[in-house]
């Protein structure tokens, strides 16, 4: 999502990337941006700097800068044996950081003298596929996931490029590459990570139904855990320091907050109350218990059973990523944007309701459908009550 909305830049699950932008409640393409040479896995757009950067399965990656109507790319070479599997510019808009299939992170910068994109690896330190990457604030630390479920966060300092900063905790003197701590809270594979607005607090997701919260990253972190009963999360995002957005295989954003230092699960959003904890899984137990008795007992298909709550709202399918929409030199996130595989809409989202604001986009491309983005607004300040 460009820092001019609403420009968005999505992948239709091709090698191409098509930039669209609203106008009178249409959705117009602008460009169609040609390079890889197989799926592209990851895009995002600098704020700072307004340059696209993709990665792509093909193991490249381009970034894309804007000359008078036209985008021109610029290969960067990652040096991998294996698929890119996600990317992210760095709050400086200087360095951007690609996880991959090949159990590495290459952390990329420009170098002027020579005019082009470098990239230095950090290897040797994931036991599996990289699954994402989050900055820092301070355009130094970087948290990975990995299927190898454990999240990991190292130190990208580079000569010439970084300021040191004695603020920076356990990472004022780390060199590059270096890992600053290793969590394994998780048990599976694990997903999506991000930073709070501050810094202090790191949170991550896990393919078990859990999020996990850390503050205080470094050689003596303190961490909680959240579980719930539904599908597991992709991705998550700090609204403020006490209130995350989840999304992920449910169809629909669930938020958490944090009171007296303690967090928990509170709503769906989108839904105006949600049911007591005894009634909801009693519900499941009952629903669960109908399908296995009526199916094996008078060959009743499960389609005939309702679901104890639906999924999904504007969202129809799994949701892969959420990031925020802010303006350059802004800190407060107010709205976001969520990706899936179905359609492309928008909305506002005050006191704790969705109301749909924008137009929708659904284009199928032989069997594949385009990237879903859903725009949020967060107008009013939750309770956890």
């Amino acid at each position: 999502m460009s820092a001019s909305f609403p420009v968005v830049a999505c992948c239709p699950n091709s090698n191409e990337v098509h930039i669209y932008r609203l106008l009178e409640e249409k959705w117009e393409r602008l460009h169609v941006l040609q390079k890889h040479d197989q799926i592209v896995s990851g895009i995002d757009w600098s704020i700072t700097s307004n340059r696209i950067v993709t990665v792509s399965h093909d193991r490249n990656s381009y970034v894309w800068n804007q000359e008078a109507a036209e985008w021109v790319p610029t290969l960067v070479i990652l040096r991998l044996n294996r698929a890119a599997l996600c990317v992210q510019w760095s709050p400086g808009g200087n360095k951007f950081a690609v996880g991959s299939g090949a159990k590495t992170v290459c952390v990329c910068y420009y170098e002027q003298e020579n005019n082009w994109w470098v990239s230095k690896l950090i290897r040797k330190r994931h036991d599996s596929s990289v699954t994402s990457v989050a900055w820092h604030p301070n355009n130094i630390l970087l948290a990975t996931t990995s299927t190898d479920g454990k999240c990991r966060v190292f130190s990208t300092f580079i000569k010439g490029v970084d300021i040191r900063n004695s603020g920076t905790g356990p990472s004022s003197d780390a060199k590059f590459g270096e890992q600053i701590i290793q969590l394994d809270l998780s048990l599976s594979w694990a997903f999506g990570v991000k930073w709070s607005p501050s810094g202090n607090t790191l949170a991550y997701v896990g393919h078990n139904s859990m999020i996990y919260f850390v503050d205080e990253v470094g050689p003596s972190p303190s961490a909680q855990s959240v579980a719930f009963r539904d599908l597991p999360l992709r991705d998550v995002l700090f609204v403020s320091e006490r209130l995350v957005i989840g999304v992920g295989f449910d169809c629909t954003p669930m938020v958490f907050a944090a009171d007296d230092g303690l967090w928990s699960f509170v709503r769906f959003l989108g839904e105006r109350k949600t049911a007591s904890s005894s009634a909801r899984y009693g519900s499941q137990f009952s629903e669960a218990f109908g399908k296995l008795y009526g199916q094996s007992k008078h060959g009743i298909s499960n389609d005939s059973v309702e679901p104890s709550r639906p999924r999904g709202g504007v969202h129809e399918n799994c949701i892969n990523c959420i990031i925020p929409l802010t303006k350059a030199g802004g800190s407060a996130v107010t709205r976001f944007s969520t990706s899936g595989n179905s359609t492309i809409m928008g909305g506002d989202f005050q006191c704790s309701e969705f109301i749909l604001f924008a137009c929708s986009l659904h284009f199928i491309i032989g069997c594949l459908t385009l990237s879903i983005a859903v725009l949020g607004e967060f107008n009013c300040t939750p309770s956890t009550g």
